[in-house]
């Protein structure tokens, strides 16, 4: 039977690799790495958005912003590794491609060949909301079934989305 996020070997069965590592049990192990792979997908759309206005910013307020979107852009590059390996742990597999991020995230392309500063900050925003609803509802699956671990890496990761989404949202206004 093939899990969320895993191939199944030529034989048909999972591949042992995979098998669960920790006693959550494999529904636990299914059900939040359903709602986990989809948070890795969204730290690296939203890591390269961010560096994306980083390196395109421009106007007056060059210097702060251009600071500020990399800080924020370097704390979210920083979730993509613990975000997997949680993943990992519990027996799941993960992002594999740049095929599977485009197909599990929620963060939405920017192609514009020129954005305003503040265009940029408003789209951040509205989307560091959003991964803060995701993180949220990850956090419920993972609290369903008392994944203490996972639960404690996004809450750390909620909180540090909440201070981007206040520091965003204090310069737009």
């Amino acid at each position: 039977m093939e899990r969320p996020g895993q191939s199944i070997s030529k034989s048909g069965q999972t591949p042992s690799q995979f098998a669960a590592a920790n006693s959550l049990g494999l529904p636990a192990s299914d059900a939040i790495t359903k709602a986990m792979n989809p948070l890795v997908a969204d730290a690296f759309a939203l890591y390269v958005k961010t560096k994306n206005y980083h390196w395109h910013v421009s106007g007056p307020s060059f210097r702060d912003y251009h600071l500020l979107f990399d800080e924020q852009a370097e704390q979210i590059f920083a979730m993509i590794d613990p975000l997997a390996e949680r993943v990992r742990k519990l027996g799941g597999t993960t992002i594999r491609s740049v095929g599977e991020i485009q197909k599990q995230t929620a963060v939405a392309d920017d192609n514009d060949a020129s954005v305003e500063p503040r265009e940029m900050i408003g789209r951040l925003l509205e989307d560091n909301r959003r991964f803060a609803d995701a993180l949220r509802k990850a956090h419920d699956v993972c609290e369903k079934y008392k994944d203490v671990a996972s639960t404690s890496v996004l809450e750390i990761f909620l909180d540090e989305t909440e201070r981007r989404i206040w520091f965003l949202n204090s310069v737009i206004v």
